[in-house]
């Protein structure tokens, strides 16, 4: 008797998690966008078009991946003094 084996199976890592970043009344613009080429390695540019967008709308976000990994990123951002907070990408 021969054995068969599948192949169409298929790995799912669930959704992925973003790091969002909230304005706030007391970190400064260019504090803001020196934490995100700091700690995110961002270009000069992205930084300041996510720190506008922090300004401008209210949040922004800044990271998306798996939630062990964005758990790390909020709990850094927390430790630059930033506002951040997790949420469940379901897009």
């Amino acid at each position: 008797m021969q054995e068969l084996t599948r192949l169409d199976e298929q790995l799912s890592l669930g959704s992925p998690w973003r790091v969002v970043v909230w304005d706030d009344p007391v970190n400064l613009m260019t504090y803001v966008t020196w934490v995100f080429t700091s700690y995110f390695g961002m270009t000069t540019a992205r930084a300041e078009h996510l720190m506008m967008q922090v300004h401008t709308e209210g949040r922004a976000i800044v990271a998306t991946g798996v939630r062990e990994t964005m758990e790390r990123h909020v709990e850094a951002m927390h430790g630059y003094g930033l506002l951040a907070t997790l949420q469940r990408d379901d897009s």
